[in-house]
């Protein structure tokens, strides 16, 4: 009785085996191949047949999900440091998981700060290879594209062709909401792209058109309202910066915003007063508040350093879990009001971000137009056109000749750390156009004079006799050569 027992059972558990087997070769291994799949990482190569089963069964999946709720606990306790080796590892077990990809993107790009929430930019190299990475496994949507290019467009905001080139794969997805395609319009007016970036809301809006005439709901109408205001905004930007003018040929014989390029009247002068702490202060002659100098104190040899930022995307090669430890990479903004700024910046509380291992260090001050807010480009121009400095422009700076201010000033270790020969003395370093009485000292730092650049007078060109159109008629010169409707 009991051998017949005992044959009953291993007969129903080899029928259950072989039923596994099927299961797992006819659909599970097929949804597996097809949703979570390494692709390109090969993890699963090597795999012996326990792992391999474990896998089918999606036990990678599982582990990195539990994983990940651990991790959030670190996240609400600020224990960031924690928080990337999960992040790591939870990409490698589910390259599928988007959120992940994307949170952790956000999470090394930002996170990382000093005392005065100064972010590490040691770390972008990392946020950006995390997110091609992401990409690549999951290349079927469009938001880790986004992210990529948000990283680019906000956190780096200065290399904007790589912002349009994620954006441009991004919007080539038919899952991507309608509003987020409209941040291309923004990232091709920061690469000096404007007529490009209207035509772009053109065709924009001629979508959100029909999709508003299928289905007339709150969003839909909202998208078109804002895509037409739009349109309106960068046609009248368009004329009265003198860029059609400039197309056209009549920017010679026109009144344009941009014209007579306006000195900005940069000058610095970085004061070292305690061991890694200095203080930075000059002059900008723009006296409209929005003005944000950007600032760095850097290794002199560092790689991979362009003036005002680095080549971060040739740094972005491999996940890498820890910065450089022996690179000191400082960056913040100065702040212009009333034609002066003052700024005191503190390393002092953060040795493992700011190590100063090294024996030369440069302060860089960089400053490119294409950042600036709308009512600054009102008279600067998209490129900078408007806008000039007797002493620290320069055209080499970055590609197809852009406009920027940009210098720099050399500084030791020894005089940061106020050591060595200069041990309990202050150091002073200025740029050569700097004058102490530059800075006015009778204008209070809460009182903020708010004038317009713009020129005095009319902005558009004159219609007079041989003059370039204006008003009415420049706005439909700019739309008719730009292939706008009516």
């Amino acid at each position: 009785m009991k051998d017949s027992k005992k044959k009953t059972l291993l007969a129903i558990a080899a029928i259950l085996f072989v039923f596994q087997g099927f299961f797992n070769v006819q659909i599970i291994h097929p949804q597996w191949t097809r949703d979570y799949s390494l692709g390109k990482q090969s993890l699963a190569s090597g795999l012996g047949a326990d792992q391999a089963f474990l896998e089918l069964l999606g036990f990678r999946e599982f582990l990195a999900g539990m994983l990940w709720v651990r991790g959030d606990t670190f996240f609400e306790t600020g224990n960031y440091d924690a928080v990337l080796p999960i992040i790591r590892l939870v990409t490698i077990l589910d390259p599928k998981n988007i959120d992940v990809y994307s949170t952790g993107m956000w999470h090394i790009g930002y996170n990382f700060t000093d005392e005065e929430q100064r972010s590490d930019r040691r770390y972008l190299p990392t946020a950006l290879a995390l997110g091609k990475e992401g990409c690549a496994n999951n290349s079927e949507t469009y938001e880790l594209y986004y992210e990529e290019a948000w990283l680019w467009y906000h956190k780096i905001d200065d290399d904007y062709p790589q912002a349009v080139k994620w954006l441009s794969i991004a919007n080539e997805h038919p899952d991507i909401t309608p509003a987020r395609k409209n941040l291309m319009r923004n990232a091709l007016e920061r690469d000096g792209k404007p007529e490009e970036a209207l035509q772009l809301l053109y065709k924009l809006k001629d979508q959100a058109q029909q999709d508003y005439n299928q289905d007339k709901n709150y969003e839909a109408r909202n998208d078109l309202e804002t895509l037409i205001n739009n349109i309106d905004t960068t046609v009248v930007r368009l004329v009265q910066r003198g860029n059609i003018a400039e197309k056209n040929g009549w920017y010679a014989s026109g009144d344009y915003d941009t014209k007579n390029p306006f000195d900005v009247g940069f000058s610095a002068k970085v004061t070292v007063t305690e061991p890694k702490v200095i203080v930075v202060e000059g002059t900008w002659n723009v006296l409209p508040v929005g003005t944000r100098v950007r600032v760095i104190l850097r290794d002199a040899n560092l790689p991979h350093s362009v003036p005002g930022s680095m080549d971060w995307d040739a740094m972005a090669t491999s996940v890498q879990l820890d910065p450089p430890k022996n690179e000191t990479y400082m960056q913040d903004q100065l702040f212009v009001r009333n034609r002066r700024f003052n700024r005191r910046i503190d390393m002092s509380k953060d040795p493992t971000m700011y190590p100063f291992s090294g024996d030369k260090y440069l302060i860089e001050f960089y400053y490119n137009p294409r950042s600036a807010p709308p009512h600054i480009q009102d008279k600067f121009g998209w490129n900078g056109e408007g806008m000039t400095d007797s002493n620290f422009l320069r055209l080499d700076a970055r590609p197809d000749n852009e406009r920027v201010v940009y210098t720099t000033l050399e500084i030791s270790r020894d005089q940061l750390l106020q050591q060595g020969a200069y041990a309990g003395k202050v150091t002073v370093l200025k740029t050569k156009n700097y004058h102490d009485t530059a800075i006015p000292t009778d204008s209070l730092d809460d009182v903020i004079m708010v004038p317009s650049l713009r020129n005095s007078g009319a902005t558009s060109a004159s219609t007079s006799s041989g003059a370039a159109p204006g008003g009415k008629a420049a706005a439909n010169a700019v739309i008719n050569s730009l292939g706008g409707g009516n």
